[in-house]
């Protein structure tokens, strides 16, 4: 792992066959390109790294996991490259989807929040592990005039069926750990100090088992899904008609004036934010 070192988002060391890589961006650990390039590269160097069976994300930050995209970012995309179609899964979604079909078991230890594009890389993983009292993920895109385009539509009602993902999706509320367990938004929720080392535990046990039975054994799991690449590709549609909107500019816009994207903001009252990207800054009556 001599790699290791040129990361500057993301923190890498592998012992006995897991690779553990915390996410180190502050302050918010935003889904930015920054962080996008390095979780990419991540992927192509541990996907062909045959020392390496396991992968275990977790963060720096005990706030934030990923906070979400970027909106800054966001809106600076190009409305004319946006209204054009595509007809296969974006680079986003070739990113993370790496981590679900890579011959790799790849685990998401979650301490604190997850929204938007956050949950997406979450819901990408094989598992998800979350601390009670502590961890949170949702799908805030809709409050904002978007929809979930880093494959949430897709795999989250694969997850927790259809009713609670429009649940999550149309409802933009926080989802808590103990909630996410029931659902089945994360395999467990457990207490915050037994978080660690039931995953590490959990890790290395897999990586403890024969590497070729390992990814056939994914490999045979994942043949029991449904084609997730041509969903992909209308949810990426979709969600570009609407990220190129006026209505979408509008609420990004009033989301950073109210104080989005800022640590304060954000760990005080998110659900605020996200009703005040309406017109007059308050929910419909």
């Amino acid at each position: 792992m001599s790699a290791a070192a040129d990361y500057r988002c993301l923190r890498l060391r592998v012992d006995r066959g897991v690779a553990f890589v915390t996410l180190a961006h502050p302050p918010l650990n935003l889904l930015d390109a920054a962080l996008t390039r390095e979780l990419g590269r991540l992927g192509k160097q541990l996907a062909a790294d045959d020392a390496v069976r396991v992968i275990v994300f977790d963060s720096a930050d005990p706030d934030f996991f990923i906070a979400h995209s970027d909106v800054t970012e966001l809106r600076a995309l190009d409305a004319a490259a946006l209204a054009a179609p595509v007809t296969e899964p974006g680079p986003f979604h070739r990113i993370v989807d790496r981590f679900r079909t890579m011959p790799k078991v790849t685990i998401g230890k979650l301490e604190g929040i997850a929204r938007g594009g956050g949950s997406e890389f979450l819901l990408a993983l094989d598992m998800r592990f979350a601390a009670l009292g502590r961890a949170v993920l949702g799908q805030p895109e809709v409050a904002a005039g978007l929809l979930p385009g880093g494959g949430g539509t897709q795999r989250l009602p694969a997850l927790i069926g259809r009713a609670r993902a429009l649940e999550v999706i149309l409802g933009c509320q926080d989802i808590p750990a103990d909630l996410a367990e029931r659902w089945g938004y994360v395999n467990r929720a457990l207490p915050a100090d037994e978080l660690g080392p039931f995953v590490d535990a959990l890790a290395y046990r897999i990586a403890s088992f024969p590497p070729r039975a390992l990814a056939l054994a994914k490999a045979a799991v994942d043949a029991a899904a449904a084609p997730l690449e041509q969903g992909l590709v209308v949810e990426e549609n979709l969600f570009r008609q609407l990220l190129g909107s006026e209505e979408a500019a509008r609420r990004a816009e009033r989301f950073l004036a109210l104080g989005g994207q800022t640590r304060a903001a954000e760990l005080a009252d998110f659900d605020a934010l996200v009703r005040g990207q309406g017109d007059a800054g308050e929910a419909p009556a």
